[in-house]
C-alpha cells in the first residue's frame, strides 16, 4: 500500500491508514470471494488480464505489469515462480522491476515466497 498512486498521487492521501489496511486484506482473498458469488474465478479477470498482455506484446508497450515468473535473486528469492512487477514488451518479459521494498514489505514478500514452495512442496508430494 506504501507504493500504491492514483494518477500519481500516493492514496494515503486519498484513504486512511486503515481503510488500506482494509483494500489490502480483501484483495487477499478477492479470488475467494468471486468463486463464492459466481461459483468460479475463471470469469472477466483472467480473459482481462491476458489481453492486457497481448497488448503490451503484440504493441511493444513496455507497461509494468505484475507477473508470476522464475526469479533467480531478485527480491531475495531464488527457484520459484512469484508475482513480481516486470516490463512487459514485444519480447514478453523484458526486465523483473527490482522495487526498494522497506524491511516490513521484503519480511511480507519473504512470507509469501514460502508459501508458494509450501504449495509447491505439498502438490509434488501428491504428484509423485
Amino acid at each position: 500500500t506504501r507504493l500504491a498512486s492514483y494518477n500519481g498521487i500516493p492514496v494515503s492521501q486519498f484513504l486512511s491508514e486503515d481503510v488500506l489496511q482494509k483494500v489490502a486484506a480483501d484483495t487477499m482473498v478477492g479470488g475467494a470471494t468471486l468463486t463464492g458469488l459466481l461459483g468460479t474465478s475463471a470469469w472477466y479477470a483472467p480473459g482481462a488480464s491476458v489481453a492486457y498482455l497481448v497488448d503490451s506484446i503484440l504493441n511493444d508497450q513496455k507497461k509494468m505489469i505484475a507477473c508470476s515468473v522464475f526469479v533467480e535473486g531478485e527480491y531475495g528469492q531464488n527457484d520459484i515462480c512469484i508475482g513480481v512487477p516486470c516490463i512487459i514488451g514485444k519480447n514478453g518479459v523484458e526486465e523483473i522491476v527490482n522495487i526498494n521494498l522497506n524491511d516490513q514489505e521484503k519480511a511480507l514478500f519473504a512470507k509469501s515466497a514460502d508459501a508458494v514452495r509450501g504449495m509447491n512442496d505439498a502438490l509434488k508430494s501428491i504428484l509423485v
